[in-house]
């Protein structure tokens, strides 16, 4: 076994369905490699100190555009049924304050069924899914909150997401200037580049699009570390290594203004990335920080160059009601910059979720260093200020 990248699928998705889990899929990757046209190989290399070693191991994280572009399996639309078990538990919690609410007090019969196997499917499988139909243009918006917030809880426990201990975040242009390297881009109407958030599980409810831009693309982190191992293996050593990364002011009681992670940790049976570029960039303004090596630039550009590559870089536009889920330890996602509507209530308007999974995968001991505890278990990730008091705003 050593030297070689083996991926684990939990046994119960391996007994459920081990044609959707295992079972290398063709694509139209496969038929480039038969006609020799140029491409994103799918060979998968794996490092292990100075000996490189190949795996044919087909993970389900490991996975390219073309593997889902012309699919629609990962858009679950929600049924009448299941709409109808959420007003029912939206109306049974109303004196329930939202940052109280639980998988137990949200009750859902029969929609949790199926959130479980979201949930498995985001941890053990392809990392994204996207939940489609959530009435928003019929409810008002804190119905439409504690609907979203009741299903998060039945996929985790909501962490704080900023110093002000938003448990419920606002992606929505509030004017900041995308350039101040101590803002938020969601908070802009920026681009943001390929990253992953600091929660084991994020999810965003479209409330309203853009006018025009504003799409989100999503790739697979482990994808990107097979391509970088065939490519420059000398830089995937880097990428392994600590980079100094910036809190941008939100600072946890008695640690320092910036931390240190690699962005990339290979494991006998999988990779977990970490990544946001502008924060390891904004490191670079304290004068006690080294500069970034050459060869430390070269290898980040090569994660921003892969992710946002056609071949790797899956594009999705959101409807109002849609709800994007994704794994952030094994998917990077980004969003294009975008023109809003002139009336404010129309503009861009996204709801997000943090979420710690009670059976999250364990974590490397560095991420201790962001995310307070790594215990599966445990409320572990997000933001955490002296001083911030929990809470769901319902205006950004």
């Amino acid at each position: 076994m050593a030297g070689r990248l083996i991926y684990w699928v939990k046994p119960s998705l391996r007994r459920r369905s081990p044609n959707r889990y295992l079972t290398p899929r063709l694509s139209a990757c496969e038929d480039k490699r038969r006609s020799g046209l140029p491409f994103v190989s799918r060979e998968l290399h794996v490092t292990r100190g100075n000996q490189m070693t190949l795996s044919r191991n087909f993970d389900p994280a490991v996975w390219y555009r073309a593997d889902w572009e012309q699919r629609d399996d990962w858009i679950i639309g929600l049924t009448d049924e299941e709409i109808q078990e959420l007003e029912v538990a939206v109306s049974r919690t109303q004196a329930v304050p939202i940052p109280e609410l639980s998988a137990s007090s949200f009750v859902l019969p029969a929609f949790a069924s199926r959130i479980r196997e979201l949930r498995d499917e985001l941890i053990y499988g392809r990392g994204f899914a996207v939940l489609r139909g959530l009435p928003v243009l019929e409810w008002n918006r804190e119905t439409s909150a504690r609907a979203y917030y009741g299903i998060g809880c039945h996929l985790g426990v909501p962490v704080s997401q900023n110093a002000q201990g938003h448990l419920l975040g606002h992606v929505y242009d509030l004017g900041l200037d995308p350039m101040d390297s101590l803002n938020r881009v969601y908070q802009t109407s920026y681009r943001q580049l390929f990253h992953t958030d600091s929660t084991d599980i994020v999810g965003l409810l479209c409330l309203q699009p853009a006018r025009t831009g504003g799409q989100s693309s999503i790739c697979s982190s482990s994808t990107i570390y097979h391509e970088i191992a065939q490519r420059r293996p000398d830089l995937l050593k880097v990428l392994c290594r600590r980079f100094h990364i910036d809190r941008k002011g939100e600072i946890p009681e008695g640690d320092d203004e910036t931390y240190e992670l690699a962005v990339f940790y290979p494991e006998e049976e999988r990779v977990t990335c970490i990544y946001a570029r502008d924060f390891i960039d904004a490191a670079q303004r304290h004068p006690h920080i080294p500069p970034l090596t050459a060869e430390q630039a070269d290898a980040l550009d090569l994660v921003d160059e892969l992710a946002s590559s056609d071949e790797l870089r899956l594009d999705i536009d959101f409807l109002p009601g849609d709800i994007q889920f994704l794994h952030n330890h094994q998917i990077l996602h980004a969003r294009t910059s975008y023109q809003d509507w002139p009336e404010p209530e129309r503009r861009r308007h996204l709801l997000r979720l943090w979420l710690s999974a009670a059976d999250g995968r364990s974590l490397p001991a560095d991420f201790e260093a962001r995310y307070g505890t790594i215990e599966p278990g445990q409320p572990r990730g997000g933001i955490r200020v002296p001083g911030a008091t929990l809470q769901a705003p319902l205006e950004p």
